[in-house]
């Protein structure tokens, strides 16, 4: 039987886990675990404590929490028919790109804590 040590995460390092995989729209827990380095088993756990103290029911399959995908129904009326489907494209397009943005400033704080961290370890 393999044994593999266990690493002890800082719960700032958790919880910045938990807000990437929950504000990226479309994420796996495998995807994002690939991404920071750690098992997706240990993330899925932090999404579900995470959760948990929330007083919530735990989505850790498929798309993040609060995710709609599908495109918008574009309703039949002629022009205002057509105006209305590209509104509500506009409208899901800009959605994307905040939930992008959000998702850019996670990583960059978890990258700028990462680097702190690891520049306090280091003894030269």
């Amino acid at each position: 039987m393999i044994r593999m040590a266990m690493k002890n995460y800082p719960e700032e390092f958790k919880a910045d886990a938990v807000a990437l995989y929950e504000s990226t729209p479309g994420a796996t827990i495998k995807g994002i675990a690939r991404d920071l380095g750690v098992s997706r088993e240990t993330l899925r756990l932090w999404v579900r404590r995470a959760a948990e103290q929330r007083g919530q029911a735990a989505v850790t399959a498929g798309p993040a929490a609060g995710t709609t995908p599908g495109e918008p129904a574009v309703r039949s009326g002629g022009r205002v028919g057509q105006l209305e489907a590209r509104v509500a494209e506009l409208e899901a397009a800009n959605a994307r790109l905040e939930a992008d943005k959000r998702k850019l400033a996670t990583e960059r704080e978890i990258l700028r804590k990462a680097a702190k961290y690891f520049a306090g370890e280091t003894t030269w």
